[in-house]
């Protein structure tokens, strides 16, 4: 139902107008100078108000970007296919990582899988995207992190390279409406671990559960 391609594409949306409103509300108040360097964009959101608009624009994206996954491993499994910063900089480095380099990691798995698993129809213009894409966002990561973890002289530019492979994410993730046009419904299954053995009568027979809730007819 193409519908389901309205998700991706509204996380893009939001995501993108979101820290860009942000990134005007600091630069209105004067809480960053983009005179003397352009800022991160955390750095945008640290203070009050635009620290309250960017944390809900986070959560908001967040649940958005869950949604997406999990809908987008699932597509993937029923297919066949299995397998001024904070002063906590560390916590910051590490989040940061996880939101880049994994986020990385991830669509590069997208891309491999868009030639791999059903459905294909976009996959001549979808693949070759994708890979160009996650490409820049490569450049942009090696970017960001030296200028972030060394003292380069080059802070602008890796403010700049964030920014840029924020918005990169964005248009990653508005990718998947192509493949989630394809979706007829959605039901998020969850397989109940530890189950203890039982036994009940269904149907004039005896179905019994094991430890990772498949069920045999017996």
């Amino acid at each position: 139902m193409w519908l389901w391609a309205l998700l991706p594409i509204c996380l893009a949306v939001f995501g993108t107008v979101g820290i860009w409103v942000v990134f005007g509300i600091a630069v209105s108040n004067e809480t960053v100078n983009i005179t003397a360097r352009f800022p991160y964009i955390s750095e945008c959101g640290t203070y009050d108000p635009q620290s309250c608009v960017f944390s809900q624009v986070c959560n908001i994206c967040a649940v958005l970007i869950l949604w997406v996954v999990v809908i987008r491993f699932q597509q993937v499994r029923d297919y066949g296919q299995n397998s001024k910063q904070s002063v906590l900089f560390g916590i910051h480095v590490f989040g940061a990582f996880l939101a880049f380099f994994v986020g990385l990691a991830y669509f590069w798995l997208q891309v491999w899988l868009t030639y791999k698993v059903q459905p294909s129809k976009d996959r001549r213009w979808m693949g070759p995207l994708r890979a160009a894409l996650c490409s820049i966002c490569t450049i942009l990561v090696i970017t960001m992190a030296i200028g972030l973890l060394f003292d380069t002289g080059y802070r602008s530019m890796a403010s700049i390279s964030e920014w840029a492979l924020v918005m990169c994410f964005f248009v990653l993730f508005g990718l998947f409406a192509s493949e989630f046009r394809h979706i007829d419904h959605h039901q998020l299954t969850v397989q109940n671990q530890g189950l203890s053995k039982t036994q009940s009568i269904s149907s004039g027979g005896i179905i019994m559960y094991n430890s990772t809730a498949n069920r045999t007819v017996m």
